[in-house]
């Protein structure tokens, strides 16, 4: 027997068999629970039945509640397994997955529910996404979305079907092709693409809107946008206002070392709009120097309450190095702010040797 002889090769779908009663019911999107009459259909046919899906870390049947009832009416005390190693927050995802390819259809109601509950957790994914998991149509899915996402403000980006993010809104990205496209009219596609992030498809349109005579952006989705702008406006005021009683005292004037405020800045206009901002001062978008701040703040800014969404993802037991974590943070970007305000005090200071030396030539 040579070497390769030697060699075990486990099966791809390897199983293993686990006592019935060390595994946790599933988290099923089945609103009624276990179907009787299915699973006495199932102990006729049990021998042929697939293994059970558990999630390996809880013991947790992710798929396959009525094939362990089946065993269970069969006086079995244990069931062949297979193991997912995904996360805790993947298991729902991956159950509803499972139950509409195989076994039991959900009904359509089971179907709705489960994409009301997977978009709560889950707004970013697309209606595409959620279609393809719940076996309902994308349309479907969009007349869901806005009552599961009601108190949530809506990311700017959703997961496709594909596994990637797209970005929802693109009008700041079709404004600075659109100035490209005016100014460098011989500039390739590709070039503007690679510029601003576009899609060669979408730089294709806003340069043939222009020929048009048409506006970059069109007007349903600059619509849209101004929306989403405003609802995430106002979802940030409502969760920063205070009663009256209860709001802190005036602050002190600035100082050298305390950051002033920024006029206008205040609870009525959130991050997401101090960004666009900032991504449309053309001293910052003209220069290497300041698209590389630009994309520097996209990935190191959390957008008002986004942090809410991440805090159900830490264990207990990490909870503390986390927190630990954001203080540092937030003691850096505080002395972040301290030193762009001493910049701001020094740039407003007048300098005496300028002026002095200024003087002489006015005189001449």
């Amino acid at each position: 027997m040579n070497g390769d002889e030697r060699t075990l090769t486990l099966p791809a779908r390897f199983t293993h068999r686990l006592p019935i009663e060390v595994l946790l019911p599933a988290d099923s999107p089945r609103l009624n629970g276990l179907d009787e009459e299915h699973v006495r259909r199932l102990v006729g046919v049990y021998a042929s039945l697939p293994p059970v899906l558990v999630h390996r870390s809880t013991l947790r049947v992710v798929d396959g509640m009525h094939r362990v009832a089946a065993a269970a009416h069969q006086g079995l005390t244990s069931v062949e397994v297979q193991y997912f190693d995904g996360a805790d927050e993947e298991t729902f995802l991956r159950s509803v997955t499972a139950n509409i390819t195989h076994g039991l259809p959900l009904s359509v109601a089971d179907r709705k529910a489960a994409a009301e509950r997977i978009l709560r957790s889950r707004p970013d994914l697309s209606d595409r996404s959620v279609a393809s998991c719940t076996g309902l149509d994308a349309k479907t899915v969009a007349t869901i979305r806005p009552r599961s996402t009601a108190d949530n403000p809506q990311p700017n980006i959703r997961i496709g079907a594909d596994g990637r993010a797209h970005p929802l809104d693109r009008t700041a990205e079709r404004l600075r092709a659109a100035e490209l496209m005016t100014h460098h009219p011989d500039l390739p596609l590709r070039a503007i693409v690679k510029e601003t992030g576009l899609s060669l498809g979408t730089a294709h349109d806003v340069r043939r809107r222009l020929q048009r005579g048409e506006a970059p952006v069109p007007e349903g989705r600059r619509a849209a946008a101004a929306r989403r702008a405003a609802a995430l406006t106002s979802s940030t005021a409502a969760a920063t206002s205070e009663p009256p009683a209860q709001r802190p005292p005036a602050p002190a004037p600035p100082t050298a070392t305390t950051p002033a405020p920024t006029a206008g800045t205040g609870s009525s206009r959130g991050s997401m709009e101090l960004l666009r901002r900032l991504a449309g001062d053309p001293s910052l978008r003209h220069s290497e120097s300041g698209r590389h701040f630009l994309r520097w703040l996209h990935t190191h800014v959390m957008v008002d309450e986004a942090w809410r969404r991440q805090a159900a993802a830490v264990p207990p037991h990490c909870t503390d190095t986390v927190a630990e974590l954001a203080l540092q943070c937030s003691h850096a970007w505080k002395r972040f702010a301290e030193d762009l305000a001493r910049r701001r005090l020094t740039d407003a200071t007048p300098d005496p040797s300028r002026h002095a030396a200024s003087a002489p030539r006015q005189g001449a």
